[in-house]
């Protein structure tokens, strides 16, 4: 068995020989002067397909309504919430990455930080399309705003969907912001070495009249201090706020009390595992293994393995509740999860939320990239299936016997999840060729540290 190697044979969060000139060149010639290459080509054609597969659906949707999926009586929820579930924890984990690890200054994190705030943007802005499109008559959706109505129909400030609703439009909008603002430094990097007007007059616009005077900084670092508080409170907020949605309710499967920590914990798992699927092709593509190093994936590797753990107890306490408590509904959802039609789905959870990544114990998987990215791969894919479980399997045998009904997804249904992959992917290959995908002077500060830290050692 092999020994497990010290810390210190880690590679720095950063190579040593790295300065303030390479890291400002590597990163902007990235986006300013690298050319366009046959992948990104492919990817980005690719994913344009997609959002015509989506945008092609959107529009029969709205015609035909929402018949054309596999919803039913009692399945009235379907393929649609579990995209939505999916997408809105995926957003959470770019933000607690950035936002968190900011306010208790983990250097490590000013590598990965940019992509993955941008990741948080793209996902909840995906995830923002489910439930409006859901709704049947999606044109009426403003009925969620309190405006002046001389109908009296006002939004039911009791119900917790809709402060989910509001819940997520104000994480969306902070999330842009603190994505935004936190650009400024570097999109003025852009303008000043960009090597033709157009792209100087397109970042000096971006870039709000950035000049990097000390009233600048002061008031950017006061700033993102504020944004970094209320989006780290956002996270929780939000999806406690979705694990509401389903435990007021009081069918088996929904009417559980660990849902909020247990919804959290899932966000950030599956928030993890986008940040990797990302960062590891980004690290090769890019050339940006001096930023993007070894230690890198092992300390998302750690924390994804810490997030799957809270997760793998959740699913432990949820059938052991159901057994300790004797209530023949929840034994028999329990059973039906096990055994049932959709047994596939549950093992299938299992195998990539429990087993997979148990990997991630093995200091040697932890290092190794192409191994992280599977288990990454498999956890997205075992998110998607709990969040199916979790919807379909509490519905299609509720307390009814003659409402028992299957749910069958159409080819519908298959096609806006797919879409939806789609539509993320273009804004995110549109971000990587058109704004830094590091932080710029993030990593500066960084490399000045460590090298002032060794210059006193």
């Amino acid at each position: 068995m092999s020994a497990v190697l010290p810390r210190d044979t880690l590679p720095p969060v950063i190579a040593p020989d790295e300065t303030n000139a390479t890291i400002s060149a590597k990163i902007s010639d990235a986006t300013l002067r690298r050319p366009t290459g046959w992948l990104w080509l492919g990817g980005f054609g690719l994913s344009l397909l997609l959002c015509g597969v989506l945008f092609i659906g959107t529009i029969w949707l709205l015609y035909a309504g929402i018949g054309i999926f596999g919803l039913n009586i009692p399945v009235a929820w379907g393929f649609f919430i579990a995209n939505y579930v999916w997408w809105i924890a995926i957003g959470m984990g770019g933000t607690f990455i950035s936002a968190a690890m900011y306010l208790t200054r983990q250097g490590w994190r000013n590598s990965i930080n940019r992509f993955a705030e941008a990741m948080t943007v793209f996902a909840v802005s995906v995830s923002g399309i489910f439930p409006i499109l859901h709704l049947g008559r999606p044109w009426f959706f403003y009925w969620l705003f309190p405006y002046p109505d001389i109908m009296n129909l006002w939004p039911q400030w009791r119900s917790s969907l809709e402060w989910d609703f509001w819940a997520i439009l104000a994480y969306l909008i902070v999330s842009i912001i603190y994505w935004y603002i936190g650009m400024l430094p570097d999109l003025a990097t852009l303008r000043d070495r960009a090597p033709t007007r157009a792209q100087a007059r397109f970042y000096g616009l971006l870039s709000l009249g950035w000049r990097g005077e000390a009233r600048h900084w002061m008031r950017f670092e006061q700033f993102n201090l504020i944004t970094a508080g209320l989006a780290v409170t956002l996270v929780f907020s939000v999806h406690s706020m979705v694990a509401l949605d389903f435990s007021e309710g009081l069918l088996p499967g929904w009417h559980e009390t660990i849902f909020p920590p247990f919804f959290v914990a899932g966000a950030l798992f599956s928030g993890f595992a986008m940040v990797l699927v990302l960062g590891i092709p980004l690290r090769k593509w890019f050339g940006f293994e001096a930023y993007l190093t070894e230690r890198h994936i092992v300390n998302m590797a750690k924390m994804m393995l810490a997030a799957g753990l809270f997760v793998d107890y959740s699913y432990f306490s949820e059938i052991f509740t159901a057994f300790w408590s004797m209530d023949k509904y929840d034994m028999a959802m329990t059973m039906h999860r096990v055994v049932g039609p959709y047994a596939w789905v549950f093992w299938g959870t299992v195998l990539f939320n429990v087993l997979l990544i148990q990997l991630l114990w093995f200091p040697r998987v932890r290092r190794s990239a192409a191994a992280v990215f599977v288990i990454a791969l498999g956890v997205l894919v075992g998110m998607w299936l709990e969040r199916f479980m979790l919807i379909v399997t509490s519905l299609y045998e509720d307390f009814l016997p003659s409402a028992w009904g299957m749910f069958w997804p159409t080819v519908w249904d298959i096609l806006f999840l797919i879409g939806s992959i789609g539509l993320f992917f273009f804004m995110f290959l549109l971000f990587t060729r058109l704004l830094p995908m590091l932080s710029m002077f993030e990593l500066r500060k960084l490399a000045a540290s460590l090298q002032r830290k060794e210059a006193r050692s």
